[in-house]
């Protein structure tokens, strides 16, 4: 679902699109701050804070059994948390084999949404 308001559209509960005038305009931004993330045709998770954190930090173990969890080997898994480098609002959480980038997860056809608010066909997508 997307929420439009002044030229910006809710993307994710922390991420918005700033449309801005013309297409060198469109920029991501977090809504909590509206803090510049980066161009709209890149990958917002570059202009970011990015804190690696060690699978068994986040599942823990079981009482009463100290060797089993249901945590990844951190030998296989990452867990990657993303964080506004403005305001420290994290963005998302990816789970990711050691050394793989962050995903580009968000990729919109801005020209056709921008033809779509045109038409006043309004915010859901």
């Amino acid at each position: 679902m997307l929420f439009r308001s002044v030229g910006r559209i809710r993307v994710t509960e922390a991420l918005d699109l700033d449309l801005g005038e013309g297409t060198e305009l469109e920029r991501w931004r977090c809504n909590r701050c509206a803090a510049d993330l980066g161009s709209a045709t890149a990958n917002y998770k570059e202009a970011c804070l990015l804190f690696d954190r060690d699978p068994r930090d986040i599942h823990g173990r079981f009482p009463g059994d100290p060797e089993f969890s249901f945590s990844p080997h951190p030998d296989w898994c990452r867990i990657v948390e993303v964080y506004c480098p403005s305001c420290a609002t994290m963005l998302d959480v990816e789970y990711l084999p050691p050394g793989h980038p962050p995903t580009h997860d968000v990729q919109l056809d801005l020209p056709a949404l921008r033809a779509r608010l045109a038409t006043g066909a309004g915010g859901r997508a």
